[in-house]
């Protein structure tokens, strides 16, 4: 089962030197990122800058519609206006097969802020312990995934050691 887990990072470079590490402990075998995309806010901009791996293919990756719909309504939804709204509203039921509804959105858009960065990673096959070393040492936070909450919590544990 593929994971979605957004991750916030207290510098605007941060997600996407793990997004990096991650693709070099693929090679590793230590995890599958199927899809990845990034959002680096810099403090000094007005708006956040996105970006999706474009060098995945395959079934299981998740299209550049997708991410840009996603962003469209994390961060530029009040620029966009209501027809856009309406748009987004339809393809909401879309998004919560894979577990993104009205709180992930909502928690996304309160942590991801000027001077932050996010990883939105669809992963599968985690070795967690070792996945758990790219990841700078009190500077992530886990946001939101598509996990029960008892897997979730388990991660959150990880991640907090």
């Amino acid at each position: 089962m593929a994971t979605l887990t957004v991750w916030k990072f207290d510098a605007p470079e941060g997600a996407g030197t793990v997004e990096d590490t991650l693709l070099q402990l693929q090679k590793q075998q230590l995890i599958k990122v199927i899809d990845a995309a990034t959002v680096s806010w810099p403090a000094e901009a007005s708006k956040p800058k996105t970006k999706q791996l474009n060098n995945l293919t395959g079934a299981g990756a998740l299209s550049g519609t997708f991410w840009g719909m996603l962003f469209g309504l994390l961060f530029f939804m009040p620029l966009l206006g209501a027809a856009v709204g309406a748009a987004a509203g339809a393809l909401g039921g879309k998004m919560a097969d894979v577990g993104i509804d009205d709180d992930f959105i909502d928690s996304v858009k309160s942590k991801v802020t000027p001077g932050s960065s996010a990883l939105f990673l669809l992963s599968a096959d985690a070795v967690v312990d070792r996945v758990k070393d790219a990841f700078p040492n009190g500077h992530a936070e886990l946001i939101q995934s598509n996990l029960d909450t008892e897997k979730e919590a388990k991660l959150r544990e990880v991640f907090a050691s």
